[in-house]
């Protein structure tokens, strides 16, 4: 277990660097479209490329930040039912989770994307659009991505298994947990103020018929 750590170590410090870099397209994409957006106003000109170029940065932070917001936890999860459970009842749902739906749902799009990348590159795919981009690039950060969240993947499944036999810390328990079960449960009594007659809410009898 200890040798499957360290890889699960080498995985998360790979895939936060290359989503930290990626995070940078964000900035990138913004200075482009207001570039392209003042260009277009000023001189009356408009580039497909310039206008391609912003969907690929999106893209590209899309899919290769996908791993590092996996690796911090930070992806959306609906905790009302499995943060009343023990925490190994939650551990062993993140298992079944992680077994069941996302590696089936990761292993699938890397099959299909492979040879999705491959006939775009080999035929050099470009832009239907007049002057357009090259398309090929835009499909390898699919499949980039999808590499880098089957990684991922390994490595929370790794760090879960540990966190079940004693074997590491479970860092992110009162985030991922702790915080979305106390949001629902503030959530259920505002619902809750609002509907009490007297509380703020409406009165029984007092809508309009």
């Amino acid at each position: 277990m200890t040798a499957l750590l360290g890889l699960s170590r080498v995985i998360d410090s790979i895939n936060e660097r290359i989503g930290k870099v990626a995070a940078w397209a964000i900035v990138v994409a913004i200075l482009v479209s207001a570039v392209n957006a003042i260009i277009r106003r000023v001189f009356g000109v408009s580039s497909n490329a310039w206008l391609e170029l912003q969907w690929y940065l999106f893209g590209a932070v899309f899919m290769l930040c996908a791993a590092w917001t996996l690796k911090a936890n930070e992806h959306i999860r609906i905790d009302i039912l499995s943060s009343r459970l023990s925490k190994r009842g939650r551990d062993g749902i993140d298992v079944f989770g992680h077994v069941f739906f996302l590696f089936p749902f990761v292993a699938l799009l890397l099959w299909l994307c492979i040879p999705y990348f491959i006939n775009s590159y080999r035929s050099g795919e470009v832009s239907s659009n007049a002057g357009g981009l090259l398309i090929w690039p835009a499909k390898g950060l699919i499949l980039l991505g999808f590499i880098s969240m089957f990684f991922q993947w390994l490595s929370e499944l790794i760090k879960r298994v540990a966190i079940m036999k004693g074997q590491l810390a479970d860092e992110n328990d009162a985030v991922g947990h702790h915080s979305a079960a106390a949001e629902a449960e503030r959530l259920i009594q505002e619902i809750g103020t609002v509907n009490t007659p007297g509380a703020g809410g409406t009165p029984p009898g007092d809508g309009v018929s």
